[in-house]
């Protein structure tokens, strides 16, 4: 009898660690962008990867345009715990690590695969690991927005940056994004993404700063005229979870979570890439002007106005260079 009652007890122990093991971890990945956006719909992506390579672990769930959280306090809601997963941009990383506001300097990076280099070069994992650090945040992968365009409100003659002079120009709230609408020649001036469209509408900004996807999915164009091909900066958004969550992942699970945001990313990319390349005619078809400025008088004079400023003072001795030779 003695030996039954240790071996019914060995065995109820053994189901109860199987079961432990196997509890669901909720995954809430929060965004402010919109539904449509590419971004967004990526969303879907790592979900069904995740939940096809580790079936019943995970518990995703996704919530978009900042219906969980607004724009800008996702961040802080993983670093406390209230949700896990979300879209970090490299303008807020380097609001908090400040010597990477290098990697939010316009002309950097040429393309999407440009991000991936600097991911698996040996300084990407210097960053990856100073930002789980220093941010408690789990840097995943890189997913391409887009190169960046100027939006305007009305028609200007836009050739050089003086011609922005006096353009309010809608930024991201982050000191990284308003340097960077400043180096261009216009006043940046910061805004929710929720409040754009409304703010183009009735003149409160003149302008505002994205991919051209991004200007069709939130229907920028409905409210704008122009749209200046400054190509000043391709932009990327990092998937990360928090630390928190992680840390109780065994190696395997955290592969699956790393595979999953590349395979949301990769969709993300292919679907960008074929976006821009049909988009110009799009705006031309709704009536926008779509025109191109002298590029080199942008590039020379944004290159100069970072590496003129105390923000270069920060910069990773070496990095720039080392990046650039990624592209090669």
């Amino acid at each position: 009898m003695r030996n039954k009652l240790i071996a019914t007890l060995l065995a109820t122990t053994l189901m109860g660690g199987a079961a432990f093991a196997q509890d669901t971890i909720e995954l809430k990945f929060t965004t402010a962008s919109v539904p449509s956006d590419i971004h967004t719909r990526a969303m879907q992506v790592f979900s069904d990867a995740l939940n096809a390579a580790v079936p019943d672990r995970f518990d995703v769930q996704l919530y978009d345009s900042g219906s969980l959280f607004g724009q800008g306090a996702d961040l802080d809601a993983l670093q406390r715990g209230n949700a896990e997963v979300t879209y970090l941009s490299f303008q807020l990383i380097s609001d908090s690590i400040p010597a990477y506001n290098l990697l939010t300097a316009g002309y950097l990076f040429q393309n999407p695969e440009h991000y991936r280099a600097f991911l698996a070069s040996d300084i990407g994992a210097e960053f990856v690991q100073t930002v789980s650090d220093e941010m408690d945040v789990q840097v995943l992968d890189t997913c391409y927005l887009g190169t960046r365009q100027l939006n305007l409100r009305r028609v200007l003659d836009v050739q050089t940056p003086a011609d922005l002079r006096g353009v309010k120009l809608r930024m991201p709230g982050s000191d990284a994004w308003l340097f960077l609408g400043e180096a261009l020649g216009a006043s940046p001036t910061p805004l929710p993404f929720g409040e754009v469209y409304l703010a183009l509408q009735t003149g409160t900004i003149d302008a505002q700063d994205n991919p051209l996807p991004t200007v069709e999915a939130a229907k920028f164009y409905e409210v704008t005229q122009q749209i200046v091909m400054t190509n000043h900066l391709v932009d990327g958004v990092n998937i990360v979870v928090n630390n928190q969550t992680w840390d109780l992942l065994d190696a395997d699970e955290q592969t699956a979570l790393r595979d999953a945001a590349i395979e949301a990313c990769d969709w993300n990319n292919e679907e960008r890439l074929a976006e821009e390349a049909r988009l110009v005619a799009f705006f031309e078809s709704e009536g926008l002007e779509v025109t191109e400025p002298d590029l080199e008088a942008f590039r020379s004079h944004v290159q100069g106005f970072y590496a003129d400023s105390p923000r270069s003072a920060d910069w990773p001795e070496g990095w720039v260079d080392a990046i650039n030779a990624l592209a090669e």
